[in-house]
């Protein structure tokens, strides 16, 4: 069965730095693209990046340059680095895979950034 689990979030000031990571298990993880959404507060879903079988990676809503999304195929784990976070980051941060047709979300967490 497959389970997408996120960690890694929390209260960061203006400028900081904050890695997510999300662990899957289900024996998918090294065949499956995966994906980071966020959705701030009062508005809704938006996909932040995409990160390949193969490595390759895109961003979205022009946030390469200060987010970084990476992968552990050893570890079934996909991150998302965030640099310089401005409060409008403030969001909940999910993970998200497609395999066989079907659509798997972790549970989200919570990202706040205080200015």
């Amino acid at each position: 069965q497959v389970h997408l689990e996120e960690s890694g979030g929390g209260l960061v000031q203006a400028g900081g730095s904050l890695r997510l990571s999300c662990e899957v298990s289900g024996g998918i993880f090294s065949i499956s693209d995966m994906n980071w959404y966020r959705q701030p507060p009062g508005k809704g879903r938006e996909r932040v990046a995409v990160i390949s079988s193969d490595g390759t990676t895109y961003y979205y809503n022009f946030l390469e340059g200060r987010f970084t999304i990476s992968r552990d195929n050893a570890k079934n784990t996909v991150y998302l680095r965030m640099n310089n976070v401005q409060p409008e980051d403030t969001a909940v941060y999910y993970c998200h895979t497609v395999y066989g047709g079907q659509s798997y979300w972790g549970q989200g967490t919570q990202v706040t950034i205080s200015s």
